[in-house]
Formats: structure tokens, sequence, C-alpha cells
């Protein structure tokens, strides 16, 4: 599995092949040796080499962060295999489209055409076999057009809105 992953502004490209608790990992094309064990969701003991760390996970509305031991760091991680990761690792230059990633109801729009979005910022939440989707903006921008209304019925692939 390869993971593009940005830690406290630093990016680094992971590479993870493993079992249970054994990983044969590669960051950045070194290897490393890592075993982890699951404490509680989102909390791993994580060995690297000879050292031991209790790594946490955590998300704050978009926003998702690590603690190693009391040290918090921005974090992002991208599979480059996913179209989500793609999406995301696409240069910011020009206007994106927002798509459906599946068929489903446009339940809310939470932005207006004109308006200012940051990026992962929501824009509008589409509802399939009863999950409510939230679709963000993938990059900071303007809200340039929306093409849907609340209660629209939308197939995978369909333009929603359009940043710029």
């Amino acid at each position: 599995m390869l993971y593009n992953v940005t830690i406290n502004g630093q990016s680094y490209q992971l590479e993870l092949e493993g079992s249970d608790r054994t990983w044969s990992c590669r960051l950045d094309g070194r290897s490393v040796q890592a075993d982890a064990v699951p404490i509680k969701p989102d909390i791993l003991s994580l060995r690297i080499c000879a050292q031991v760390h209790e790594v946490r996970l955590e998300r704050i509305g978009a926003e998702t962060f690590i603690y190693v031991g009391n040290e918090r760091f921005p974090t992002e991680v991208r599979d480059p295999r996913s179209l989500r990761g793609r999406t995301r690792a696409a240069d910011d230059q020009g206007p994106k489209k927002l798509t459906a990633p599946m068929p489903g109801k446009v339940v809310r729009i939470l932005t207006t055409e004109g308006e200012a979005v940051a990026s992962g910022a929501g824009v509008l939440v589409v509802e399939a076999m009863k999950m409510q989707n939230e679709i963000k903006s993938p990059k900071k921008g303007t809200i340039r057009k929306i093409l849907v209304r609340t209660g629209a019925a939308v197939n995978a692939g369909d333009v929603l809105a359009i940043v710029e």
C-alpha cells in the first residue's frame, strides 16, 4: 500500500507491507521495521526500531491530527490510488469541479455562489443509502457555480458545484 503523508507541513511517501503486527515500511525509499499494536480505537502502540511511541489520532472538523506522546502534529494522508486522493493531490490552479461520489439525493447546500471557501470546507451534502456524505471543497477559493438544488437526484460523477 502506498500513501502520501503530510505531517506538520512536511510531505513523505509511505509504502507499507505487512500482517497483523509487523510491518515492512519504506519511508521516502528508506526501509524501516515497525510493530503496531492497537490499544484502543485511534490509539496505537508503535515500535519503530528500538523506540516505542503511543500514537493517537484525532479528527477535529475537517482537520486530522496525530499525537506522539504529548506533541500534536497536523496530518493529512492521501491514497494516490483512490479518486479522492488523486483529487487532493492535484494542483490548485484553475477551477475544480465537485462531483457526486455515488448516486444519491442532495439534502443540504452549505454555501452560496460567490462565497469564499477554505480547502476541505463543506459545500453540500448528498444522501446515499441512508448515509449523508459531505462534499468538500478541494481547494481554497470561491464558489463559482452551484449546479444542483436541494432535493435533486444525482448520479455518480455528476458535477455538483465549481470552485474557482
